[in-house]
């Protein structure tokens, strides 16, 4: 229920006003909320001079007016309005806020973060620890991640202090799992997978510890992890391939010969690739694809030629595999979904290994698009923002132009036929 009278309510809401209240706003927003001071209104034209000069009982004549906040706030209390600035700009819109007090209640939550961390930190056996203050002071100045509460922060941050100290306090040593350490400290397994504010923190405290670089790859972390006896996760990760047929004698290479002879498929893990000797025939040609669709396909096809799927954003586990196949002489050819993720990902996979476009050229999208509405088969929207083909100019704007998009499957019999 509105405190204003209908009449001044819609008088004191007219265009002539609408600008006054627009910096009057802003202003008690960034100055504690208080009638104080003064703002300058510029470009004034007649309507708002003659609104000015009721509101405030003075003629105003020129371009410009100055307001005082603190006469705007008496003429109100004492008009038909019966309230005073902050009550009346709460009546015509929403309500005010105290962005002062806003900043420094978010500066106090922040600051005991770091006083909660550093608490914790002089109560652990790691207090005294030069690394230990290195450690501390590294955090303040990165500071907390982007949407990451107080509340969320003083929890992780303690939960670091105490995985730290079972790897690097007196009492520390010993192998464990990863998942195992992270159940013991956040009560679940995947509390330290990598790519965790967690998991970060813990590691920056390892090479601190150990006077090395923070890595920037996975396997850099891997063998981080292991500086300190934590066994990382190495088998639950896979790389989805197909008729794979290394030359090497030991059972692992014998077993993938033998699943390509029986036309199946073979899921590798990091364990895997790091026992597998990965030579294959000089200038084997790999192919790559995104989708494990088709390597279904290519498997009931009895399909002869090797091929490795990304399945999607192509993981660690997959690029592991890709590197040990280059690094032996073997050449690449990709396919993937014409989207624009599935161009990203192609740019990625292209440039690192000096590809081939599989069926990835414009005139294949272009042809594939006008079999699809042929066949009378729904065509998907093209959304998110273009994406330029490293191997092909023409592939964007011809995307861009037809607006589909087609995923590895409305191209699959052709791929099949390629892998036969």
């Amino acid at each position: 229920m509105s405190k204003l009278p209908t009449a001044t309510r819609d008088w004191l809401a007219g265009p002539g006003l609408t600008r006054l209240w627009e910096a009057v706003r802003k202003r008690l927003e960034s100055n504690g909320v208080q009638a104080t001071g003064s703002l300058r209104l510029t470009s004034v034209n007649a309507q708002e001079r003659n609104a000015l000069s009721l509101l405030l009982g003075k003629p105003f004549t020129g371009a410009t007016a100055t307001v005082h906040l603190d006469m705007l706030d008496a003429r109100l209390r004492a008009s038909a309005a019966g309230l005073g600035l902050r009550e009346v700009l709460e009546e015509l819109g929403q309500p005010l806020t105290d962005r002062r007090a806003v900043r420094a209640g978010i500066a106090a939550r922040r600051e005991h973060v770091w006083s909660s961390l550093a608490s914790v930190l002089d109560a652990s056996p790691l207090t005294g620890q030069d690394w230990a203050g290195q450690w501390y002071e590294l955090l303040r100045r990165t500071g907390i991640p982007r949407g990451v509460t107080p509340e969320t922060s003083v929890r992780t941050l303690q939960q670091a202090v105490h995985v730290l100290t079972l790897l690097l306090g007196p009492e520390g040593g010993g192998t464990r799992g990863r998942g195992e350490l992270a159940a013991m400290a956040t009560g679940s397994a995947h509390g330290l997978d990598d790519g965790t504010w967690l998991a970060r923190l813990v590691q920056r405290g390892i090479a601190l510890a150990h006077g090395t670089e923070f890595p920037g790859d996975a396997s850099g972390r891997r063998a981080l992890w292991r500086l300190v006896s934590v066994t990382p996760d190495e088998v639950s990760s896979t790389v989805l391939t197909y008729g794979l047929r290394p030359v090497g004698g030991g059972w692992r290479e014998q077993a993938l010969r033998e699943r390509t002879d029986h036309h199946a498929e073979a899921h590798l893990t990091s364990r895997d690739l790091h026992d597998l000797q990965l030579q294959l025939p000089a200038g084997t040609v790999i192919h790559i694809c995104e989708n494990p669709r088709v390597v279904e396909a290519a498997a009931d096809a009895a399909g002869v030629r090797a091929l490795v799927c990304t399945s999607g954003s192509a993981a660690t586990v997959v690029l592991t595999l890709l590197d040990a196949l280059a690094a032996t002489g073997c050449r690449f050819a990709y396919h993937g979904d014409f989207d624009w993720p599935g161009i990203a990902l192609a740019n990625r996979i292209i440039r690192r290994y000096g590809a081939q476009p599989w069926r990835m050229c414009a005139e294949d999208y272009e042809h594939l698009a006008a079999r699809s509405q042929a066949k009378g088969i729904p065509q998907l929207p093209l959304d998110g923002h273009p994406v330029s083909a490293a191997w092909d100019p023409g592939l964007a704007p011809a995307m861009t132009a037809l607006g589909v998009a087609l995923h590895e499957e409305a191209t699959l019999d052709l791929l099949v036929d390629d892998l036969a």
